[in-house]
């Protein structure tokens, strides 16, 4: 089969490494595989390691839609190569890709679906959902209920299948361990939170959080690691909070699975997650997870056994959690249940087979 992968962020995310993997895997079995990128992309960056992916470099904004050069042009590529099957990842490509997919005559047009947030109702997504999309992709069960939220006729329900992200378990075990996190020098209970600084990772609270914890004398270390737009925000007010001897910013690091190993307890700030890829590593590494309860996290943490579940936001209940976790022993115990959780639920193998069947119209 001829699948297209369509994806012109330049940064990389959850949604990216989704492509990434699945563009690589489909290649592996034989199919043709051809990938849509922005020349500049950490995706095009990594895909060279792979000849056997066709990479075309495409350059879009919000607006590309409107421009019948680059439609006409999108069109007659996806005619040449005779795509049969082609995977959306993002709004913006949406509205230029699914409109020459469709003109194109490609027989599936697949919209992959990485957040639980709800689509607009807006004419134009009324007009791609009703006459060019053929098939919506959901990451979890929180995604998929949340797509119609704005309008249930936007699209049959019936044409949204859920399929969680493929976590390939050996890989992230046999990364190459590097220490990321500093000594602790006491008995510092080290927290870690691994997230792009953007509004929805929400990591502000960690910062206030932190001053929280300062004040009932709970000895911590805050270490958030990724890069961001708001990088300079957070830090400026890091310091405005006195908390910068406890919160530190590591910046982007391309060993998670070390950064994990190294801290007590993952904490994920975010507001919302479509499936939350950290958490998931997280339990590999054997950390327990403090998470808020809202979106696909229920769906990736047992409340109890493998973490704890909290209400959005919530300082005080955060805190009650990290007391009970101060405890190494019932760590040890929550990171191991987290990992046969991962191994049971979200195993690579199981995951691309449904996967198969779904692309090549088997399921």
């Amino acid at each position: 089969m001829k699948i297209a992968f369509f994806n012109s962020i330049k940064s990389w995310g959850g949604g990216e490494k989704w492509h990434f993997d699945a563009a690589i895997h489909f290649a592996s079995i034989g199919h043709d595989v051809y990938f849509f990128g922005d020349n500049d992309s950490k995706l095009k960056t990594k895909l060279i390691a792979f000849p056997h992916i066709t990479y075309i470099p495409v350059y879009l904004t919000n607006f590309s839609f409107l421009n019948p050069v680059k439609r006409c042009s999108l069109t007659a590529k996806f005619q040449e190569l005779q795509i049969e099957t082609i995977l959306i990842n993002n709004p913006k490509d949406l509205k230029i890709a699914a409109y020459a997919a469709h003109t194109a005559k490609v027989s599936r047009i697949i919209y992959r679906r990485g957040s639980a947030i709800p689509i607009k109702n807006t004419f134009l997504n009324q007009r791609i959902f009703g006459h060019y999309v053929t098939d919506i992709l959901a990451n979890s069960q929180a995604t998929k209920e949340t797509i119609l939220s704005n309008n249930p006729k936007l699209f049959p329900i019936e044409k949204i299948k859920v399929i969680y992200n493929p976590i390939d378990i050996d890989r992230f075990d046999q990364l190459e361990y590097k220490k990321i996190v500093p000594n602790r020098n006491n008995d510092d209970l080290i927290i870690g939170n691994l997230a792009r600084l953007a509004p929805q990772k929400n990591q502000k609270f960690l910062i206030d959080l932190s001053a929280e914890l300062s004040r009932q004398n709970i000895s911590h270390k805050i270490y958030i690691t990724g890069k961001g737009e708001l990088e300079n925000e957070l830090k400026t007010y890091n310091l405005e909070k006195g908390t910068d001897k406890n919160v530190r910013f590591l910046g982007f690091t391309d060993s998670p699975r070390s950064f994990l190993i190294d801290i007590d307890v993952f904490i994920l700030s975010s507001h919302w997650e479509g499936f939350g890829y950290v958490l998931a590593e997280a339990s590999l590494a054997e950390k327990p997870i403090i998470a808020f309860n809202c979106s696909s996290n229920p769906e990736l943490v047992v409340d109890g056994v493998t973490g704890f579940l909290t209400n959005t936001d919530s300082i005080p209940q955060i805190i009650e959690k990290i007391k009970i976790l101060k405890n190494p022993i019932l760590r040890n115990k929550m990171g191991l249940a987290g990992r046969k959780f991962v191994l049971d639920s979200f195993d690579e193998k199981s995951i691309y087979g449904k996967l198969e069947a779904y692309i090549l119209g088997k399921d």
